[in-house]
């Protein structure tokens, strides 16, 4: 079942690693996320911009009817129609960013998904876990179901694989 990857793309060139597991399949079990990678990208996070040149490392069906747009950030995509992103630099200086993942935290999970594991999903599970305190304020804040209550703090969730539609 192991399977070798090889990114060839603008960020990365000759990356190689190791599909361990089924995908969608044995995660931590402190890890439940809401979303699939595929979910979150026709859902639209990160204004289109995100991964619109990794196609062929994931399955072509995760692009289809994905919100994308190669040329720039457009918060119009997002789901919730706003900006709840920092730029890649703000998450170098904070040294956020794992160097087999120089995306950052969806890039991580879209290769967990696929069955990848590395030594630093330990870290990445206990960031995911730690955006758990934005579900605290939307709940205490809006009514079950007003998409429109919060919606910086929903599109942030919905980066994270959060669907806050549910809180």
């Amino acid at each position: 079942m192991k399977r070798k990857v090889i990114v060839n793309d603008l960020m990365q060139k000759g990356y190689e690693y190791f599909i361990i597991e089924p995908a969608g399949k044995n995660f931590d079990k402190e890890f439940k996320p809401d979303l699939s990678p595929k979910q979150m990208l026709s859902m639209g996070i990160f204004g289109g911009k995100y991964m619109t040149d990794c196609k062929a490392e994931f399955p072509p069906d995760w692009f289809s009817g994905a919100k994308l747009c190669h040329e720039k950030h457009d918060a119009s995509l997002n789901y919730f129609g706003i900006n709840a992103s920092k730029p890649l630099s703000y998450w170098k200086e904070k040294g956020w960013i794992y160097y087999e993942d120089p995306r950052g935290w969806f890039q991580w999970y879209c290769r967990y998904y696929m069955g990848r594991r590395c030594a630093d999903d330990a870290r990445q599970i206990k960031r995911w876990k730690a955006m758990k305190r934005h579900i605290a304020q939307v709940q205490k804040n809006c009514e079950k179901g007003a998409v429109d209550c919060r919606r910086r703090q929903r599109q942030a969730l919905l980066h994270w694989a959060y669907d806050s539609r549910k809180y």
